[in-house]
């Protein structure tokens, strides 16, 4: 018996190859990872206390607009692609872009937000 193997063309690898790709891409969002922190909570051992979203209201890192929402007793900020642990986040940036550079994309699964 004569074997036959069926040959791919070249076309229909990498048309595959890019849907999978697609789909890889799509499940995890293009923004990095974020918490909203208190600047001023930062303890050695632990990182910044987490607060809540509504503290860091408004767009990327460093926005003047969000200040309006902020408590005085609250520096919050975005701190992204960051260990999570205890209500607490360290090892991260501020920086979005550097998150992003970095590869802090969100599908890490570290936490809950």
């Amino acid at each position: 018996m004569a074997q036959t193997r069926r040959r791919l063309r070249s076309s229909t690898v990498v048309l595959g190859g890019m849907g999978v790709l697609a789909a890889a891409l799509s499940a995890c969002g293009s923004d990095p990872d974020r918490r909203c922190v208190d600047r001023n909570s930062y303890t050695l051992g632990d990182g910044y206390k987490v607060v809540s979203d509504k503290n860091c209201s408004g767009g990327s890192s460093g926005s003047l607009g969000k200040g309006k929402s902020r408590s005085r007793s609250t520096d919050a900020d975005w701190y992204y692609d960051s260990d999570v642990r205890n209500g607490y986040a360290e090892h991260g940036t501020f920086s979005r872009s550097e998150a992003v550079d970095r590869g802090g994309f969100g599908c890490s699964g570290s936490g809950g937000g």
